[in-house]
This record gives structure tokens, sequence and C-alpha cells, in this order.
């Protein structure tokens, strides 16, 4: 039995497929996957000894420009080619494919003329057609005054999606005796998502219209030990603040400097992530240590807060440690993760471009005693057998036939 797990994405979206990949070989399914070609993706696969397909251009090289009138459709066409040929020639001889990520829009296509099952899973319930949640889409875009119901909204973001992929999915459809669809989010989507999502941190609210199944994150735990010069600061000293963006390049290094001197006024050291921003402190002191990539799980288990972008991944690994987070989003998707941890009472939600007064306030809450006992609290609740119960699930499905 072998499977085929395809995302396209930043590290966020391929991470949770090395840990499905570990469980599947744990329950006796072969693996293989289809990911971007950034070299921190290859890593993490190569790690857990699971061949790896390149598919598509480098995720960095498209940062901001997917969703531009000028430029989105063309790169649409182009992963719609890759999935139609690297995806496709990769699960020639595979039992089923599950697609994650960026719009998988061909992907169904494939396990279609494949004639073998297809899964469509997403980490965060923002992604999946609701009522409660808007499409990802709509936050700092003008909105139609009379589209105040969600599902409208969702309508609306399908005309986009259509818009972006449906002409260059359909091309290649016909061209493998396919018939066209006239909805891609909801074909590539189907009527039974999986949502990989921790169900304290990412609950389902209201999703209409869907079979969905909630498998709870998919995670892997790092057993990497960190570098000596970490643990020779963490020891130095009370625990500091993690500061870290991930990869979201939006971050300035002013924002940056911004939040080290709010931290400092708290009266603690600062860890900084470079990440995507390449993120540095202007000057140099030894009060702040600069890192590269890190065991973000160990290290979150020794800071006195982490201030993040609010990502699926830094959001589910601060919870799981037990830190409290000041989140400062940049999208959609990561105000979900903010709102949800200000409501947790785990932390706190920033502004998306903060002030030092009001990032100050925020450290303030998030260093707080009650706040640290109720983030230790939060934590114990939260799960880590998401991607073992997406592989039974996967491989009773295989198994039936289903």
């Amino acid at each position: 039995m072998r499977v085929l797990l395809m995302a396209y994405g930043s590290r966020g979206d391929v991470q949770p497929l090395v840990a499905l990949a570990v469980q599947l070989r744990a329950v006796g399914v072969e693996v293989r996957v289809c990911a971007p070609p950034e070299e921190r993706c290859t890593e993490l696969l190569a790690g857990v000894g699971v061949p790896v397909v390149p598919f598509g251009p480098p995720v960095r090289s498209l940062v901001g420009k997917v969703g531009q009138p000028t430029t989105g459709p063309q790169i649409a066409a182009e992963l719609v080619a890759a999935h139609f040929d690297t995806v496709a020639a990769a699960a020639e001889g595979c039992d089923a494919l599950v697609a994650a990520g960026l719009m998988p829009a061909g992907a169904r296509s494939v396990a279609e003329k494949l004639g073998i099952p297809y899964v469509y899973a997403c980490y965060l319930p923002l992604r999946l057609p609701s009522r409660h949640y808007p499409p990802p889409w709509v936050a700092g875009l003008p909105v139609p005054p009379d589209t105040t119901d969600n599902r409208a909204l969702w309508d609306l973001d399908a005309e986009r999606m259509n818009a972006l992929y449906g002409e260059a999915l359909n091309t290649r459809r016909a061209s493998i005796g396919l018939p066209p669809v006239d909805n891609v989010r909801d074909h590539a989507f189907t009527d039974r998502p999986w949502l990989a999502s921790d169900p304290v941190l990412g609950p389902l609210r209201g999703l209409s219209d869907l079979d969905v199944v909630q498998t709870g994150a998919w995670f892997l735990p790092d057993e990497r030990p960190l570098p000596a010069e970490v643990r020779s600061f963490l020891d130095d000293g009370a625990p500091p603040v993690y500061l870290g963006f991930g990869s979201m390049p939006m971050y300035s290094k002013d924002t940056t400097l911004l939040a080290v001197e709010a931290i400092r006024a708290q009266g603690h050291r600062v860890v900084v992530s470079r990440g995507w921003s390449d993120l540095t402190p202007i000057e140099d002191r030894d009060d702040c240590l600069v890192l590269g990539e890190v065991n973000l799980e160990a290290l979150f288990g020794r800071v006195a807060a982490v201030v993040h972008q609010g990502g699926a991944g830094s959001t589910f690994t601060a919870a799981l440690a037990g830190a409290p987070q000041v989140v400062i989003p940049n999208s959609p998707d990561t105000q979900l993760y903010a709102d949800r941890v200000a409501e947790l009472g785990i932390g706190t939600a920033e502004e998306p471009v903060p002030t030092f007064e009001s990032l100050s306030a925020a450290l303030k809450t998030a260093l707080a005693p009650e706040t640290g006992a109720r983030a230790r609290a939060v934590a114990g609740t939260i799960r880590t057998d998401g991607a073992a119960v997406a592989a039974r699930l996967l491989r009773d499905m295989v198994g039936t036939g289903r």
C-alpha cells in the first residue's frame, strides 16, 4: 500500500505532512511526498527518510503574487500544470492521494484519472466554508455591502477561485478526457474534507454543508537538542522572550526593533528568530540572541513568552509548551489564531501594526502570572495524536477501497 502526500506552500504547509508520513509508515503504508523546492522542506523529509518529489517554483519567489490580478492567474496555471505533470507522475502506483497547502486545484483530477481515493486536508477552520468564519481573502479587501452573511462571502470566494484556476484546470482535464468542473474550490475540497487542527486551538464552530473529519493537528515531535550557544544563553539568566515571524517576510526590521525594545522595557532578555525576513536587532547587545533554525518545541518550554505572527505551527507549539503568547497577525488565518489565543486566556492579540505602547501592554498581560498559569493548564488539553488518527483513517480507507 502506497500513499502520495502533496502540499504547495511554506514550511508550515509541509511539516504536517512529514508527521503524517511518519505515522503512515508506522501502520505499514509506504509514502512519498510532493513538496515545493525549498531547502527546509527537503531537509524535513530527508530527516525522516521519506522520498520527496519537488514541484512548482520556490515559494519565496511567489510571496504576495498569487492573489494579484496581473500575476495570480499565471501562477495558478503553473501550479495546475505541475499537478497534472509532476504530481501525476509521482502518483503512479499509489493507492491514495492526500492534498493540502495552497489550493490543490488539479490534485483531485489526478486521483480521478488514476481511479484512487482523494483526500483534501486543511490546517485551520478558516479554510473551509462556514457561517462563522469569513473566507481568507475578505480581510482588507472591499466587500459588497449586501454580503454580510458568511455563506454569501464564501460564494464570492468560489468565484475568485474559478477566476484564478478554472480555465487552466478545465483545459488540462479536457486533455486527459475528464469533464469540466464548475466550482474549482468545492471540487478540490470535496464534501468530506479533513481538518488537521487541534480542537482546542481551532474548533469547528458552525461549519455547514460539509462532513468535516477533524483529526487533530498533525504534529511531529522534534528530538533535536538546542545548540550549545542557545543553552548557554538560556542558562545565563531569567527566561527570555522569543520573537519570530517564521516564513512571513512582510515584517520589517523596524517592527523587530520596536518589539525588542518593548520586551526589554518589561525587564526581559530577547531571543530573535531570523525567519524569512532575516530579522536582526540593529544594535549588538548581550541581552539579545539571534537564532537560525532551532527546535522551537524545546525552546518554547524555556521562554517567558512567545511573540509571533500567529501561524498554525507556532501557535500550536507555543500552546503545547505552555508558553504565554503575543500574536501580531498579518492575515485572516493568523488573526483567527490571535483571537483564539486571547479567548483562551493564554496570551494576547495585538494589532497588525503595533505601537510601543500597545505591544508593551500586550506583553504585560502575557507575562502576568495568571496568564502563565492559564497557558500551562491549556497545554495539558492540546492533542498530539492527530497524525496517528489520520494515518489509521487513511489506511482503513485505502483498505476498504473507499
